[in-house]
């Protein structure tokens, strides 16, 4: 089985527990505001690697990974099922733990994916339609499919947010964010993320507008005190 990838991190250390080998796959369907990776979109430049090969890299530095493990992020690795849930049954054969790195947007066969995913890191981009549509470029449907293949499987969550200055940045938005994970079964941490400039010189040297032309990175004290709102 072969699949597209943009790059792999051999020591990465904020997606998910432990010391993990991430995998960054090609594809996305949606179209963020924020978005830093335009690279991942298409499967423009892939580098085609099979699930051996993947597996058999992960298994070379087990040892590392003994308290941490793989995880598949993009891009979507939603985009590319077939790759990714042949990856995800050879590493829990070699008891790898396995996490997924993802918006929800895929093409389907959640449920199976699911089944051999220990911990999904989910990307909330926004809480109702019309924030969805304003963020993303797209409907909402596609990612309450996937959300309700989450709460069937009851898997262990991590949820994430990029806070964007006059986007979502205020503390009404918060609260609403709030409520939303509320009905989300199995959340263990949500995490807040000031939105970065890191992404800009990449849209130049690849010609395309930047979409937050002229909006400042986000204060990360604000973002600070957003977070601690949302645990009171």
């Amino acid at each position: 089985m072969k699949g597209y990838i943009d790059s792999i991190e051999t020591m990465g250390l904020v997606d998910g527990p432990g010391i993990r080998m991430v995998v960054f796959l090609k594809g996305c369907q949606l179209r963020c505001l924020y978005c830093h990776n335009p690279e991942t979109w298409t499967l423009k430049d892939a580098e085609v690697i099979t699930s051996d090969e993947l597996v058999a890299k992960a298994q070379n530095n087990s040892s590392y990974y003994e308290h941490g493990g793989i995880t598949f992020s993009g891009g979507e690795p939603l985009m590319q099922p077939d790759f990714l849930l042949d990856c995800l049954k050879k590493c829990k054969a070699i008891n790898l733990h396995t996490a997924l790195d993802t918006s929800g947007v895929g093409i389907g066969n959640y449920e199976e994916i699911l089944t051999y995913t220990d911990l999904v890191i989910l990307d909330i981009k926004a809480v109702t339609e019309e924030e969805y549509e304003r963020v993303t470029g797209h409907s909402m449907a596609a990612f309450q499919m996937f959300l309700q293949a989450l709460k069937k499987m009851q898997k262990p969550v991590w949820l994430r947010q990029v806070i964007v200055p006059g986007i979502n940045d205020d503390e009404e938005h918060i609260l609403k964010l709030k409520e939303y994970i509320k009905e989300i079964p199995n959340v263990e941490k949500v995490e807040l993320l000031p939105y970065h400039l890191y992404g800009v010189e990449k849209y130049k040297k690849m010609n395309i507008p930047y979409p937050l032309d002229g909006v400042p990175a986000m204060d990360e004290e604000k973002v600070a005190k957003l977070t601690e709102l949302l645990n009171r």
